[in-house]
């Protein structure tokens, strides 16, 4: 037995049972879940959930499932780590890096939302699962649907990366590439959703799909030692990851399991698809529609389902939003894989080019404890860095040819300290 009270509508507040349903009949609202958290702050606390396995299913009580997961039993609990030379590079002495590039099964974040909205079509009792996606939902979708045994439909936009097309067909599922952007494909997406008894696990089960990103937050907190930190960079697309972090540290603080909820948030975006961080610098109240064009395809969603949540989640926390050039996200690729190891795609090189800004600006201190989501890995976007980095040097299979290599690098490495 669960522990979640039913849906809510974000807008009006009108209550609902549980089902799959994710709009407001009266108002047209989006819904969300909600719980009892005077009943959970009684029963669990934050030496209950440590106890726990070692994945996001630990914090299980605060996750809209009525029985045990189905699927991703080993989603979650990803590392959180002091980045040391990251921080010297950009100037942060307590700068930490949230690596979701090494989640199971599928390398990114999304691994998280598939595994509770898979469970819960289970649990209503689908057969078929379905997604609107630009690469990363694509993949996870298709790998923990085939391991729940159910049958999966996928539409992308026809133009995202090959890696992300095969990293989905490579589980048998059905894909369809829709000439347009991923706008047109959610819209149409809806459409079928209308005529056809799937579960659209970003459509009709959004409202339990979307609380899977809460455990990114539940982490990064009980990470730090139950603590928040100052601020949290996030690469921002629909931004129900930077709402549903916000609501995890939210609820968290509502339990009494953290002292405060005092992160500032940050959105960051690539300039090429930027509505949220438009509307954040411009203070507008309202998301105007854009269309994307930048090599950041993850993030390229020009009208974002929770675009006005965003914004109230980030001026509620006092944070804010930049955007970066495609030349500024690959120097941010480059960046954290030349100082921490970590090869990103291109949402994590917006986060680390958007972070440098940030402290450039003044809105992130020296001392303040940052944390970066790292939510993809690069092996999916190879793409985007053809050309950025350096080619092999090339040499017949003998000694001399190497040693006369190395005194070519060494010729030119006196040459530029000379010139130096």
């Amino acid at each position: 037995m669960g522990y979640s009270t039913g849906l809510v509508c974000r807008v009006c507040g009108k209550r609902y049972e549980e089902s799959p349903l994710y709009v407001c009949e009266d108002c047209f609202g989006p819904l969300e879940v909600t719980y009892d958290y005077e009943f959970l702050g009684r029963k669990f606390s934050p030496e209950t959930i440590s106890r726990g396995p070692n994945s996001m299913w630990r914090y299980w009580p605060l996750l809209p499932l009525q029985g045990e997961p189905k699927v991703g039993l080993e989603v979650g609990f990803t590392p959180l780590f002091h980045a040391k030379r990251l921080g010297d590079a950009l100037g942060l002495k307590r700068l930490f890096i949230k690596n979701d590039a090494v989640n199971h099964p599928t390398l990114s974040f999304k691994d998280r939302v598939v595994a509770v909205s898979v469970s819960k079509a289970v649990e209503f009792g689908f057969d078929t699962v379905a997604c609107a996606s630009t690469g990363n939902l694509a993949n996870s979708l298709a790998a923990q649907a085939t391991a729940a045994g159910l049958r999966s439909l996928i539409f992308i936009p026809a133009d995202i990366e090959e890696a992300k097309i095969v990293g989905t067909t490579v589980y048998g599922t059905e894909v369809v590439a829709v000439r347009g952007n991923y706008d047109q494909v959610n819209r149409l997406c809806s459409e079928v959703a209308s005529q056809y008894p799937w579960a659209f696990v970003n459509i009709n089960l959004r409202p339990y799909y979307s609380e899977g990103s809460k455990t990114f937050a539940f982490e990064i907190a009980e990470q730090l030692g139950w603590q928040c930190p100052d601020h949290i960079v996030i690469p921002v697309a629909g931004c129900s990851l930077l709402t549903k972090i916000w609501k995890g540290l939210t609820e968290l603080e509502e339990l009494g399991w953290i002292p405060k909820n005092k992160a500032r948030l940050y959105a960051a975006q690539p300039s090429g698809c930027s509505p949220v961080a438009t509307a954040v610098k411009n203070g507008w109240d309202t998301i105007k529609p854009v269309k994307p064009n930048t090599i950041a395809k993850s993030l390229a969603i020009g009208n974002p389902a929770d675009g006005l949540f965003g914004l109230g989640a980030i001026r509620q926390s006092g944070g804010y939003a930049e955007d970066v050039s495609d030349r500024e996200i690959i120097e941010g690729i480059l960046l954290l894989a030349k100082t921490e190891g970590i090869f990103t795609e291109t949402a994590g090189g917006v986060v680390v080019a958007a972070t440098r800004k940030l402290v450039r600006e003044g809105r992130i201190g020296k001392d303040d404890l940052t944390v970066l989501a790292i939510t993809g890995n690069g092996l999916k976007t190879q793409d985007a860095l053809v050309g950025a980095t350096r080619r092999p040097s090339i040499i017949d299979p003998t000694l001399e040819d190497f040693v006369a290599l190395e005194e070519q690098k060494e010729r030119r490495q006196r040459k530029n300290v000379s010139l130096g």
